[in-house]
């Protein structure tokens, strides 16, 4: 069985103490194969927030694939911002801005949408779009497909359509036909599964994810994590199951409050 660990809007310079120590516990229970941290990492893109951040992904002790947000593209220190926007997540993370993951089981693709002449707003282009088509069409028939981006494919409140990801639209299109599976996404703190089979050749499914850590919660919503499951015993055949774990104040740990089960329609149970 794969298991991966989908963390986004760590925020850190926002984090709480006891909703980190509450996660780093769900790791060590949960041992996934892999982390995907899916953007805004930090609050500022200051450098000691990324050595935060870095000290509590190296206390989760397994594979890390992380992609930038907004939020880590320097926004006050204009010279950083345009000349080397990346170099504090490189420092931390890594050169590859676009990170890739690949096993038995899954095959996991990272796109960097962000900008740095863009304040929020995300953008994914041709380019992108086509690389990451042809190594999907590359994967094995028994790997979950998934793409990660920050910035979300689908929203499920009018209020949020502006974040949508500019370019989604034809992403989605070739990245169906490509065979994807699961394109993961944060930026707007509200953790859902939707089907996307709207004028595509294969339904796909967008998987967002909540604030992991942050004290910058959307209204109603408590801290939040996703957990996927691929080849596992207790799902019927040839499904994936979506975990979405939220923070408990009164356990002072993550629960599980939902499970989503869905079937990837090329993609072979491992």
């Amino acid at each position: 069985m794969s298991v991966l660990l989908q963390i986004s809007d760590t925020h850190f310079g926002t984090e709480q103490p006891p909703v980190v120590a509450a996660l780093l516990a769900l790791a060590r229970q949960q041992a996934p194969e892999l982390v995907v941290l899916s953007g805004d990492i930090t609050q500022r893109a200051r450098p000691a927030q990324f050595m935060a951040a870095r000290a509590f992904t190296e206390q989760l002790a397994a594979p890390l694939l992380a992609i930038p947000g907004n939020h880590d593209i320097p926004l006050f220190d204009l010279w950083a911002r345009l000349r080397r926007p990346y170099a504090r997540h490189c420092a931390a993370f890594g050169a590859d801005l676009e990170p890739t993951h690949a096993s038995d089981g899954l095959m996991v693709l990272g796109v960097n949408t962000t900008r740095p002449w863009r304040h929020k707003h995300g953008e994914v282009s041709r380019p992108q779009i086509e690389r990451v088509a042809r190594s999907l069409a590359g994967a094995r028939p028994g790997q979950l497909r998934v793409v990660v981006v920050h910035q979300p494919v689908v929203v499920t409140h009018a209020a949020d359509a502006p974040n949508l990801l500019r370019g989604h639209a034809a992403a989605l299109r070739h990245w169906a036909d490509a065979g994807a599976d699961l394109v993961l996404g944060g930026h707007i703190h509200l953790p859902f599964v939707a089907r996307l089979d709207h004028g595509l050749s294969r339904p796909m499914w967008a998987v967002q994810a909540g604030t992991a850590l942050s004290s910058r919660l959307r209204r109603g919503m408590p801290n939040s994590v996703n957990l996927l499951r691929w080849g596992s015993s207790s799902a019927s055949a040839g499904c994936c199951e979506i975990e979405q774990w939220d923070f408990s104040a009164a356990e002072q740990a993550f629960v599980r409050v939902r499970v989503t089960e869905v079937r990837p329609s090329r993609a072979r149970a491992v």
